[in-house]
C-alpha cells in the first residue's frame, strides 16, 4: 500500500479560532485535490502556538493581564462538543482525506486546556484525541496533563496511525507506547524548530521502523496581531523557521527539513516497506527482549481499534 501524505507548515491566524478554522479548510481542500490522503496541521495550529507570552506569570505570583491572555486563549480554543469538531468532520469527510491537527482543546467541565491531536477519517469522523500527558516548561501554566488513556492508536484504511506531541518524543516509555500498538505512520506535530529535532525525527522512525511525520508552523514576530506584539518585544524576528519533515523506517528523509518559510512538504508512503526494514532491528519483535524487560502502561484504553482488531472501516 502507498499513501500520499502532506504537511502543512504554516502559520494559523493567531487566537483566531474561526479564521484558523477557514485556513484550516482552505489548504486542505487545496492538497486533497491534488492527491494527498493524509494532511497532518502542526502543534496548536489552533488557535496558535502562544511563542514567547509569559501570561503575566512568575513564581509565587500571577496577574491580572496574564489570567485577561489566558481568558482569550481559551474562548478561541477547540471544543469537542461544539460545531467545531463536525466542521472538521465534514472537511474531512468531503474531501475524502485523513487529517490531523493539532489543536488546544477546552473541556466543558472544567477550566483547563489540552494540548491536543485530533484524528479524522473521511468515513468516520473523529477517531480520537491524543492529548498531551506532560507539557514543556511554562507551558504546564495554560496545558493540563492527560493521562494514560490518551496514548490512543487508530487502524485505517492507510495503515495504523499514532503518535505524540513535541517533547513527549523524548519520553522513552511514551515512544515504547506507540510501538507496542504496532504504529505505522507515527505523526509528531511540534513548536520546536531547532536542528537536533530533525535527528530526534530520524532516531524515532530507526527505533520503531515507522514512517515520521514532523510537521511544525512557521512564525515570524511580525505575523503577532498588534495587541500581542508588546508581549514578545524580546523574541527574534524569526520564531519558528519550522523544519518539518517526513522520515522513512530506515531514517532517510523523504521530504524536507523545510525552514525558513510556509509551504507543504509531501512524499509517497509505501508501508511494503516496513517489514522489511524490521529485519535486523525489530522493536516489538527480536530486539524486545521480554524475558527480560515489561511494559506496563496504567490507564491505556481498550478503544477497539487496536492491531489485534479488525478495520473499523472495512
Amino acid at each position: 500500500m502507498k499513501v500520499t501524505a502532506c504537511l502543512i507548515q504554516d502559520s494559523p491566524v493567531f487566537f483566531d479560532k474561526s479564521k484558523t478554522l477557514q485556513k484550516v479548510e482552505s489548504l486542505t481542500r487545496k492538497h486533497a485535490r491534488e492527491g494527498c490522503q493524509l494532511i497532518v496541521f502542526p502543534e496548536s495550529f489552533i488557535p496558535g502556538y502562544p511563542r514567547g507570552f509569559t501570561f503575566g506569570a512568575k513564581v509565587g505570583s500571577r496577574d491580572a493581564g496574564g489570567r485577561k491572555l489566558f481568558g482569550e486563549y481559551h474562548r478561541n480554543s477547540l471544543d469537542l462538543e461544539s460545531a467545531d469538531l463536525k466542521r472538521l468532520e465534514n472537511l474531512a469527510r468531503e474531501e475524502q482525506v485523513y487529517l490531523v491537527i493539532g489543536v488546544t482543546e477546552k473541556q466543558r467541565q472544567n477550566g483547563s486546556l489540552y494540548c491536543s491531536m485530533l484524528y479524522l477519517s473521511p468515513t468516520d469522523g473523529l477517531l480520537g484525541v491524543h492529548r498531551k500527558i506532560k507539557p514543556t516548561g511554562t507551558e504546564r501554566l495554560i496545558w493540563a496533563e492527560a493521562d494514560g488513556s490518551s496514548l490512543v492508536t487508530f487502524q485505517t484504511k492507510i495503515g495504523k496511525l499514532g503518535g505524540l506531541i513535541c517533547w513527549e518524543n523524548y519520553m522513552p516509555l511514551a515512544r515504547m507506547s506507540m510501538y507496542r500498538k504496532g504504529v505505522e505512520i507515527y505523526v509528531a506535530p511540534t513548536a520546536d524548530s531547532r536542528a537536533g529535532w530533525t535527528a530526534t525525527l530520524q532516531h524515532i522512525a530507526l527505533e520503531g521502523r515507522c514512517f515520521v511525520l514532523g510537521c511544525n508552523q512557521y512564525y515570524t514576530k511580525s505575523m503577532y496581531p498588534p495587541q500581542y506584539k508588546s508581549l514578545v518585544q524580546e523574541e527574534p524576528e524569526n520564531l519558528c523557521p519550522g523544519g518539518s519533515a517526513i522520515v522513512s523506517p530506515m531514517g532517510e528523509f523523504l521530504a524536507g527539513p523545510l525552514y525558513d518559510k510556509a509551504g507543504a512538504l509531501r512524499a509517497e508512503l509505501d508501508l511494503e516497506t516496513i517489514i522489511p526494514s524490521k529485519m535486523d532491528f525489530d522493536v516489538n519483535g527480536h530486539y524486545s527482549r521480554e524475558d527480560i524487560f515489561q511494559l506496563r502502561i496504567k490507564g491505556q484504553p481498550e478503544t477497539g481499534l487496536e492491531e489485534t482488531s479488525p478495520d473499523p472501516e472495512a
